[in-house]
């Protein structure tokens, strides 16, 4: 089995800074990827960070310049480390992994159970 579990979120004024953790674990063979996700209350669950296995990342648009995704790969660990944040970032922002487990063929994606981040104005 595997775990993913988020630590980090919580209540900040607009323009401060908040960093979240995600760790798996478990019968883990290799990670090819992890990212995070985020969803505000009728919207769509939409990509936020994504860090590859060889460290190259992808961003949204709309938190580039502002957040920073990296990664632990002894402690199977991701961060992102989010500044500036605004009102719009308020969510709950899930970890997201793909994860091939020990004596599996393929890597499937496997999701944290969340964390609320939200920005007061």
């Amino acid at each position: 089995q595997v775990q993913l579990v988020e630590s980090g979120g919580g209540l900040v004024q607009a323009g401060g800074s908040l960093r979240l953790s995600c760790a798996a674990s478990g019968t883990i063979f290799s990670i090819n990827a992890m990212g995070w996700y985020r969803q505000a209350p009728g919207k769509q669950r939409e990509l936020v960070a994504a860090i590859t296995s060889g460290g190259r990342t992808n961003y949204a648009d709309s938190v580039k310049g502002r957040f920073a995704i990296s990664k632990d790969n002894p402690k199977n660990t991701v961060y992102l480390q989010m500044n500036s944040l605004k009102p719009e970032d308020t969510a709950v922002y899930y970890c997201n992994a793909a994860i091939r487990q020990i004596g599996a063929s393929y890597a499937y994606d496997y999701w944290g159970q969340g964390t609320q981040v939200t920005v007061s104005s």
